[in-house]
Parts: C-alpha cells; sequence; structure tokens
C-alpha cells in the first residue's frame, strides 16, 4: 500500500468519528496510542522475537480481543499504566486519555483499521510518510490550532540541504513540534552512500536530540520518529523529551535546526546577565543570555547560541520583528554579529504558515570562539518575499521554489538551477557548507557587510531591495484573492501586537 493510499485509509475513518466530536489531533493521538501497541506487539513474535517494553495483561494481543465497555473500561486502565512508566512508553503515554466514547467504534478502530495491517513490515517510507500526511492534516486543521508546530516540508528540505548534516555530528531542534527538521535530518544522512553499522546505529540513537514544551506534541513526535525508524531501542536515548528549552542549557550539540513557536510572550521569566528580569509568574536565571526580554523569540535565539558547540552551526526561523525591535532585540543582534558568523538570511514569503499574518525568515549563523574583531563579515540576504505569492492550497511553496536559493547559497548559481531546469534537482547537495565563500551577487541575493550593518539604526537587518511590482504598476496587480489573504495576515499580524499591549496593561 502507497502512503498516500494509507493515509485515505486512516483519514477515512477520522471523519466517522468527527461526528463524535473527535478533533483532527484527538484522532490521530489516539492512532498514536493504538499504532505503538500493535507494532510492540508485532515486534514481540517472529521473526523480530524482541522482549515487549508492554506490561503483560495490557497488550496489543488482549486489547484486539475484547469490546463493548469491557474493551473500553480495559483500554482506559491500559492507557493509565503504560503513562506510568519510563522511558519511550511515558513518552508516548503520559497524560493520555481515551476520547474515544463509543466501545463500537473503538473496536472498529482496532480490529478493522490497525489490527489489518502489519505495520512493522511496511517500508519505513510508507508508514513514516502516512504518518506525516496525518500530522499535515491536522495542522490544516485551523480549529484545532496545531499549525503551529508544523513547519513547511518544502521549506524544511531547502534548509536541511544548505546546512548539509554530517555523519557522526550531534543535531538538536530545542522546539522540535512534531519532528519535521529532525527527521529531514535524518533522510539526508540515511541516503549517504556505503553506510557501514555503527553510523546505521549512530543515526537511529545518539545522533537526533528534541525537546518539546508540550506533552501532546511530544507524543507525536516520538511516534513519527519511531515510525522512521528513529529511537525505541533504550530507555536511557530517547530522541524527544518534555521540558521547557528556554530553563536553562541541556546539553550542546554540532547543529540546531529550529522554528520556535510563534508569539512574543515567553512563558518564563527570564533574568540576563544585565540583572533586570521581565514581567511573567516563573522566574529562571540566564546569566549566558545577552539581554532580558519577554520576547520568546529573541530569547530562543539566544538560547539556541548558547547550546551550539564552538564552531557549531544553527538554522532558526525567526519573525520579522526580531530583525529590528529595539532595546534587547538591537543589544542581541549586535551580539550576535560579533560573537557569531551570522552569513545568511532567507527572507521568506507570506502565506506558507497555518498560522496567520506570519511574516518570517531563516536566519543562518555559526558559533566562533571568543575574539575582539567580530565574526561576521558579510549577512547575504536572500529575498524570496517581494513579488511571491503562495497560498496553502491553490499555490503552496514546493521544493523547486527554494533551488534558487540553495543554489546561491552555496555559490553555485549557474550549475544548479540549470539541474534545477532540467529536472536533475540535487546535484547540489553533495558541495560542502565551506562553498558559501565563492557566493556572487544576484537580483534576489545581496550582500551587507557588518559595517554598514552596525550602522544602520538599531542594527535593524530588516532589509529590502526589490521594487515591489504591484505598487509600481496597477496592471500587475496579483489576483484578488492574493491581495485578500495579504490584507488578512497584516491584519492578523495587527491584532497580535494589540493583544501583546492589552497582556502588558494588564499586567
Amino acid at each position: 500500500m502507497t502512503a498516500p493510499a494509507l493515509v485515505q485509509k486512516l483519514w477515512n475513518y477520522c471523519n466517522i468519528l468527527r461526528d463524535d466530536g473527535l478533533s483532527y489531533g484527538d484522532y490521530v493521538e489516539q492512532l498514536t496510542y493504538l499504532l505503538f501497541l500493535k507494532m510492540a506487539d508485532e515486534q514481540s513474535r517472529p521473526p523480530f522475537k524482541k522482549p515487549s517494553p508492554i506490561p503483560k495483561g495490557f497488550g496489543w494481543d488482549v486489547l484486539v480481543k475484547l469490546d463493548g465497555d469491557d474493551l473500553e473500561t480495559h483500554y482506559r486502565h491500559t492507557l493509565e499504566e503504560l503513562g506510568k512508566r519510563p522511558g519511550m512508553l511515558g513518552v508516548i503515554f503520559r497524560k493520555a486519555q481515551n476520547k474515544i466514547q463509543d466501545p463500537s467504534k473503538l473496536r472498529r478502530l482496532i480490529a478493522d483499521l490497525i489490527d489489518k495491517e502489519t505495520w512493522t513490515s511496511l517500508e519505513v517510507d510508507v508508514k513514516g510518510d502516512a504518518y506525516e500526511g496525518l500530522l499535515e492534516k491536522n495542522a490544516a486543521d485551523v480549529k484545532g490550532g496545531a499549525g503551529q508546530y508544523f513547519t513547511p516540508r518544502s521549506l524544511i528540505a531547502a534548509i536541511v540541504d544548505v546546512m548539509a548534516p554530517e555523519l557522526g555530528k550531534t543535531i538538536c531542534d530545542p522546539a522540535c513540534g512534531t519532528g519535521g527538521f529532525l527527521l529531514a535530518a535524518y533522510t539526508y544522512l540515511s541516503k549517504q552512500p556505503d553506510l557501514d553499522r555503527a553510523q546505521k546505529k549512530k543515526l537511529k540513537s545518539g545522533t537526533f536530540h528534541g525537546i518539546e514544551l508540550v506533552d501532546s506534541v511530544t507524543r507525536l513526535c516520538a511516534m513519527n520518529m519511531l515510525l522512521h525508524g528513529i529511537g525505541g531501542d533504550s530507555d536511557d536515548d530517547l530522541p524527544v523529551t518534555t521540558k521547557d528549552a528556554l530553563a536553562g542549557k541541556h546539553g550542546e550539540y554540532d547543529m540546531v535546526l529550529a522554528n520556535p513557536p510563534f508569539g512574543k510572550k515567553s512563558s518564563v521569566t527570564v533574568i540576563g546577565a544585565d540583572g533586570e528580569q521581565s514581567k511573567e509568574s516563573l522566574t529562571i536565571n540566564r546569566d549566558d543570555f545577552w539581554a532580558t526580554t519577554s520576547n520568546k523569540q529573541l530569547n530562543f535565539l539566544q538560547h539556541i547560541f548558547t547550546i551550539l558547540k564552538q564552531h557549531g552551526r544553527a538554522a532558526v526561523v525567526v519573525p520579522d520583528n526580531v530583525l529590528f525591535e529595539g532595546g534587547a532585540g538591537e543589544t542581541i543582534r549586535r551580539q550576535l554579529l560579533q560573537q557569531a558568523d551570522c552569513h545568511t538570511l532567507l527572507r521568506l514569503p507570506t502565506g506558507i504558515f497555518y498560522a496567520q499574518g506570519v511574516k518570517a525568515n531563516v536566519l543562518f549563523f555559526d558559533r566562533k570562539p571568543a575574539q575582539e574583531r567580530p565574526w561576521t563579515q558579510k549577512l547575504w540576504i536572500y529575498d524570496l518575499r517581494t513579488n511571491q505569492h503562495f497560498t496553502l492550497k491553490e499555490s503552496t511553496l514546493k521544493r523547486e521554489h527554494l533551488d534558487e536559493f540553495v543554489a546561491c547559497y552555496f555559490g553555485n548559481v549557474g550549475a544548479s538551477l540549470d539541474g534545477a531546469r532540467s529536472g536533475k534537482t540535487g546535484a547540489h547537495k553533495a558541495r560542502p557548507y565551506r562553498d558559501r565563500l565563492h557566493r556572487v551577487e544576484t537580483e534576489r541575493f545581496k550582500s551587507f557587510t557588518y559595517e554598514e550593518l552596525t550602522k544602520r539604526d538599531k542594527a535593524n537587518l530588516d532589509i529590502f531591495w526589490l521594487k515591489d511590482e504591484a505598487l509600481e504598476d496597477s496592471a500587475n496587480l496579483p489576483a484578488p484573492g492574493i491581495i485578500a489573504i495579504d490584507i488578512v495576515a497584516d491584519l492578523e499580524a495587527a491584532l497580535e501586537q494589540f493583544r501583546e499591549i492589552e497582556s502588558d496593561l494588564k499586567e
């Protein structure tokens, strides 16, 4: 069975449960519990014969035989019992609840949908991609609000291509959501030629580290990674954990890939090296931060710098306000330009995120050892926003829309673009990231020196140079639907700012 066919099969049953009040998120969560139980049962049988992590009496073999109220009662007790366990069981089942109140529908989900497939024998690409498909459908559910945890996979693929992960290096996402960045990096590395057994084992355990604040999202991420073959062999090395990443350092890594949550308010009070503190209920000390702020993205930007090893590399999705906000924002930008090699900024188009009103960018930087002179020599900015119009349905952002950026990043414009146009995409992947020394300017790709950047008011990195064709010529106006989407995005962004002002006034 293909991944799209499996997604459709699973999703068709969701529509039945929607009539009982289950959200898409609830449905994916219940699937996660049942898939884990079924796969654990499969792996305990020949030819695998692995010891089952599920305690006796709570496995799939018991569940699949029950019906009616007995099934509903036993399922509820199973979720409660497994949620108390350590390791991967605890990650998947922590605070788990049965939200399928009709026992007959629960029975049908178990017997007709899950039990009919031998999930362990399915190709990783099929079951992994099927689960990813469910997560994407869940993200598209506006009412559920799950889109805040979902980064467009086409964007993630391009970011991973230019970051070019290396075997033997550790990779972290401190705001991992459902694991998109980590899985894309795993896919990139697993396709390297001539991997030996030790390298394959290292890829599955010890390379990837995800941190997520919300239990329900952690379980989705854990299941997503498990279905792709990452983790699950040891309770001591979990690929994802639930914690507040901003509460303190949780390790040092060779690479950080992240799209921290949108919304400016931090969930905790942070006390920076300047001794000042922001107004929130929980207080933590971060004397390794450059400045104190309640802006969540600015705190994540500082945090990511602290968890990078020397010469470690990062790619971080940040909203526009991180580029121009004064006060702590200016302090952080100046320190980042000084202490890191802040070399690339990708300006993203609007209309690509499920969260409305988002204007975002990807900032690429490398951590460097302390020295007096600034590490950033040039910041290269690629403008994928001006005169670009995308939507979530009719005109979606695809990986090929980022081919030119990838080519520019590697200083390989001509060859990579020719390959992209002829259908030979991916030829640029073999080029190491150091090749960015050979970059050349194009219409959309410009460089700005450290001196130019620091002389700008507040070290503002919100830089544009292309003319907006819609402003120049009314004949080139986008379609009315595109204009309406842009207006909605601007209004949503304005409303979010008013909400923050209201919140500050209440404090």
